[in-house]
């Protein structure tokens, strides 16, 4: 099976016509690449396919940059939604649409890490030198192999018992946003200059615990990637219930700016009723790109790459290429 036919969104027959109606797919990206049978074999078409897009990859045009540094907290304490994946995919995603960007690992697995393809043992320097001993962030970045642009602040397994040791700490709620904070690339065109990052990431643990209230006190906006499964919505309440907290509190400018739907089948009823329950309940902020399955985002991470580098072709790579344009076009929340 090639990786156009993986993870493409198809409405079966199961799938009354227009339920899924306002969700753009892998298959609507995928076709743009699609050609008319010139002989050749499938193999070969998936390899010239996969060359073609590397190539388009590293020349496509630039898109807008903010004004301000956008930074993005990505949570959701629901495990197993593509939290981390759409974490690094769509910054990967910006980064080769010409924006500069900066992934700050924050859980201690360290899967965020992994996928941008950097090493995270013990004795690397990690989020965990900021959070706990104050140490500037800008030391902390590590360049991403492959992706001009990027660099990731990676997490060691010594973040595990930080959340312990950030008791005990004063203003333990505002370490990260201190340190964000105090990162000379960070801020306005006007004071920064051109050299300013333009998106800050936040991958936070799948958990409501001091280091994810860390992420939301330093951030500016909330993304939340939403699995169309059933229970999807389960436990967002509390999630969005914590935000309300923190805005009320500890960040008054904190705002849910995005709502992503991920490992979307568009061939089954229940997935298409899922990101209508999405649409309802959240709005325009979820964004009309919907991230389907596919075997290829699943891969990558192994491989220390994000899909859109381990295979740009992908109708995962090109969804998720699609939202990170979305996310730029909107613009941060006024």
């Amino acid at each position: 099976m090639s990786s156009h036919d993986e993870g493409t969104a198809v409405v079966s027959r199961e799938t009354p016509p227009g339920e899924a109606a306002g969700v753009r797919t892998a298959a609507d990206f995928a076709a743009v690449t699609a050609r008319l049978d010139d002989g050749t074999t499938p193999l070969a078409r998936l390899a010239e396919d996969a060359i073609r897009a590397r190539h388009e990859a590293s020349h496509r045009p630039p898109m807008p940059r903010p004004d301000a540094t956008r930074v993005i907290v990505v949570a959701n304490q629901k495990g197993g939604v593509g939290k981390t994946t759409t974490a690094v995919n769509v910054a990967a995603a910006l980064a080769q649409l010409g924006q500069r960007v900066l992934v700050i690992d924050l859980d201690p697995q360290g899967n965020a890490s992994t996928a941008l393809g950097v090493e995270h043992h013990r004795g690397v320097p990690s989020t965990y030198d900021a959070l706990v001993d104050g140490e500037s962030l800008a030391d902390l970045v590590t360049p991403v192999p492959d992706v001009e642009s990027l660099g990731v602040v990676p997490a060691t397994i010594d973040l595990a018992g930080a959340e312990i040791e950030l008791v005990s700490l004063v203003a333990r709620e505002n370490r990260l946003r201190n340190a964000i904070k105090g990162h000379p690339k960070v801020g306005t065109a006007a004071a920064v200059g051109d050299d300013r990052l333009d998106y800050v990431f936040v991958d936070c643990p799948p958990s409501l615990g001091l280091l994810t209230l860390n992420a939301l006190v330093a951030g500016d906006e909330l993304l939340i990637p939403i699995q169309a499964e059933y229970y999807a919505l389960e436990g967002v309440g509390q999630l969005i219930e914590t935000v309300e907290m923190v805005r009320a509190h500890l960040n008054p400018g904190l705002v849910v700016s995005t709502v992503v739907v991920t490992m979307y089948d568009a061939r089954t009823r229940l997935a298409s009723g899922v990101a209508q329950d999405v649409r309802e309940h959240f709005g325009e902020q979820v964004l009309r790109t919907s991230i389907p399955r596919s075997v290829r985002v699943s891969e990558a991470p192994s491989y220390g790459k994000t899909v859109m580098t381990y295979d740009p072709a992908s109708p995962g790579a090109l969804s998720y290429l699609e939202a990170a344009r979305e996310i730029a076009r909107k613009g941060a929340p006024r």
